[in-house]
């Protein structure tokens, strides 16, 4: 079984309301190699929602208490993204997965690089949230760009 971000099996779960379809992505989904999970909204956070990047750090930081997670009208809503980090490795291990395919760039899902917090569009290297969560428990995780080069 793979675990896979939602937004990529076309479930409109993204911070503005849509998805990122990927064809291959959702057939797996269909085909039910794939489950789908959205650790922002496991976490609790509202579809719409504001975008929210990690500040002075990546996934490693928020784990480890070093580094917040903010949206853009300047809550804190690192809890909420540890939260639905928590669930979607629970999700992981009940479907057994061991590998993820998960949206590049979020501050959930990003597998090597992020935004950097600046909600300035600049990328920095680090993982999101979930997809360290996932890394450090024995699951592999790979970006939807590298997807067809691995699977």
């Amino acid at each position: 079984m793979i675990l896979v971000s939602a937004c990529l099996a076309g479930i409109n779960c993204r911070y503005d309301g849509k998805n990122s379809f990927n064809k291959a992505i959702c057939r797996l989904v269909a085909e039910g190699v794939a489950i789908p999970a959205c650790p922002e909204q496991l976490g609790g956070l509202p579809t719409p929602r504001a975008p929210a990047e990690i500040k002075a750090g990546c996934g490693a930081g928020v784990l480890d208490g070093k580094c917040r997670v903010i949206n853009k009208e300047g809550l804190d809503v690192t809890g909420d993204f540890i939260r639905g980090a928590e669930e979607t490795l629970k999700i992981a291990i009940t479907a057994g997965a061991k590998k993820a395919v998960l949206k590049s760039g979020s501050p959930s899902c990003g597998c090597g690089r992020i935004y950097d917090g600046t909600f300035s569009g600049r990328m920095t290297d680090g993982n999101g949230v979930a997809a360290e969560m996932l890394m450090r428990n024995g699951i592999e995780v790979i970006s939807e760009e590298f997807f067809k080069f691995s699977y």
